[in-house]
């Protein structure tokens, strides 16, 4: 590396040390990157700026954020629980296997991890701890499952991804489904195991076939809207974008004339809070984005590509790298800076290695979420503690064996990529 390449790094280190907002040190380093080695000057930041904003791609992050906060405010949360809770309540540790449900078909629909942190969590720990379940166990697995919200799509991570690779959205979207299916089977398994024997934690009766069909009937209209979501996505109805404003007009108009949960005053409220939240991501991306066109005007992706192929030659090692680096980021940066700033570094050297593009954006989709709840920074550490009045080494201890699960399945989908690539190839979305 350059003289110049470890000044910036430790212009940027020694801004997020500093607790300065991370779009704030992205956007900082940048302008003085320009501003000090490079000859262009600092006004090519501010084109950067614009130019990064004024993005079709972005839309549909911004319709999924409005989705997301219509199910939290609304009675789609509660009717999803109320479902997963029918089909699996009866067994050993149902309850907690009817979090874990939630999350799935919660995150199928927000895209977000702390978002589904929030909505199931703030429902499940409390209710869990209610009906015997330990502290521990319950934190751990409301720390953790939600990371369903980044990994299932509709995905942030994946659509940001998506926009700086040129991989097809929709097949990246397919990819998320196995290994999202696979850590909530995991994740019920363990439950199973841990309480199968366990005299303290009462178990519901088996519900009568009448009483399931009662509880879908209830949920129906919220168990439509990921139906609508991916059923015209993959039927070729309609896109990305066009999906995620029909899931925002369909949730709309569920909370207003079938549940009743909403007046037109809460539309007006939950439009607004998320156009900040989503003001605030537009932010982090334009601080992103600048700082990603600083590095590659300066070809650090290069020299690091020329770095990394000089020491390692085996494809094992270079993902063993990979994983490695981005569960250690994803501690420390949110999923969208990260996959803006280290995807240009890392795309060019995938041909190298024979390595599918698409494989790479989910293995780096699933390592950034499961970032949320590694130990001692991930950011679902400190929002599931706060719930539960838990400080972060507590919260940490509790993780550990979801964690395991989650890594387990990375290292399946990291040097199986037929487990999920083979679905994107028979919707015809992989070459």
């Amino acid at each position: 590396m350059l003289t110049t390449d470890i000044v910036v790094l430790l212009i940027l280190l020694g801004c997020m040390a500093t607790y300065i907002p991370v779009f704030m040190c992205l956007f900082f380093t940048a302008v003085l990157g320009f501003m000090l080695f490079t000859p262009m000057p600092a006004q090519i930041a501010v084109q950067t700026l614009f130019r990064s904003l004024d993005n079709f791609a972005l839309v549909v992050v911004l319709f999924f954020i409005l989705c997301g906060n219509i199910m939290t405010s609304g009675r789609i949360v509660e009717k999803l629980i109320r479902m997963a809770n029918a089909l699996v309540s009866w067994l050993p540790g149902g309850l907690g296997m009817a979090g874990v449900l939630a999350c799935g078909l919660f995150g199928a629909i927000s895209g977000s991890t702390v978002a589904t942190v929030v909505a199931i969590g703030g429902f499940m720990i409390p209710a869990l701890v209610k009906n015997g379940y330990d502290e521990r166990y319950s934190l751990g697995l409301m720390a953790t499952s939600p990371n369903l919200g980044v990994i299932i799509p509709p995905s942030i991570g994946m659509i940001l991804y998506s926009m700086i690779s040129n991989v097809s959205l929709e097949g990246l979207f397919l990819t998320g489904f196995f290994p999202g299916v696979l850590i909530m089977a995991g994740t019920c398994l363990f439950t199973w195991f841990r309480f199968r024997n366990d005299p303290s934690i009462e178990r519901t009766a088996k519900p009568k076939p009448g009483e399931v069909a009662a509880a879908f009937k209830d949920g129906f209209w919220s168990l439509l809207l990921p139906v609508i979501i991916f059923g015209g996505i993959f039927s070729g109805a309609f896109t990305a974008n066009e999906a995620a404003v029909v899931a925002c007009v369909y949730a709309f108009a569920i909370e207003l004339f079938v549940h009743k949960s909403m007046n037109l005053r809460d539309v007006r409220r939950i439009t607004i809070e998320s156009a900040i939240t989503s003001a605030t991501l537009l932010i982090i991306v334009a601080g992103a984005t600048c700082f990603g066109r600083f590095i590659t005007l300066e070809n650090i992706p290069g020299r690091i590509t020329e770095l990394v192929l000089g020491n390692i030659q085996s494809p094992i090692l270079f993902l063993l790298a990979m994983n490695g680096i981005l569960l250690f980021v994803g501690m420390f940066i949110d999923i969208i800076s990260a996959t803006l700033i280290l995807g240009p570094v890392f795309l060019p050297m995938l041909s190298y290695f024979a390595i599918d593009p698409m494989h790479f954006g989910l293995i780096m989709t699933v390592n950034l979420a499961i970032g949320y709840c590694t130990p001692p920074m991930g950011v679902s550490l400190f929002i599931a503690g706060s719930m539960a009045r838990k400080n972060v080494l507590f919260v940490s201890r509790a993780v550990l064996p979801f964690l395991a699960i989650q890594l387990g399945v990375l290292f399946l989908l990291t040097y199986l990529p037929e487990s999920v690539l083979w679905l994107p190839r028979l919707f015809g979305f992989h070459p």
